[in-house]
């Protein structure tokens, strides 16, 4: 399997998974403060939406890759 068709099948699954979803969330974590031995960490929980268009523009140019390329 040729790097073009591995990237548009990632692309593809990607699009997929992006519409599904509607986006992804992590854990981020933070160290604020430390006193002496003591160090306090914070963790932020984020959140990063996935626009419906780039989800549908991954599927597009995965397909575009995917049918384009004459093996």
């Amino acid at each position: 399997m040729s790097t073009v068709k591995i990237v548009a099948l990632v692309l593809i699954v990607a699009g997929i998974c992006g519409l599904v979803y509607g986006g992804f969330s992590f854990t981020k974590e933070r160290h604020d403060v430390k006193l002496g031995p003591v160090e306090f960490s914070v963790k932020d929980k984020e959140t990063v939406n996935v626009p419906t268009w780039a989800g549908v523009a991954a599927i597009g140019v995965g397909a575009l890759l995917l049918l384009g390329k004459k093996s």
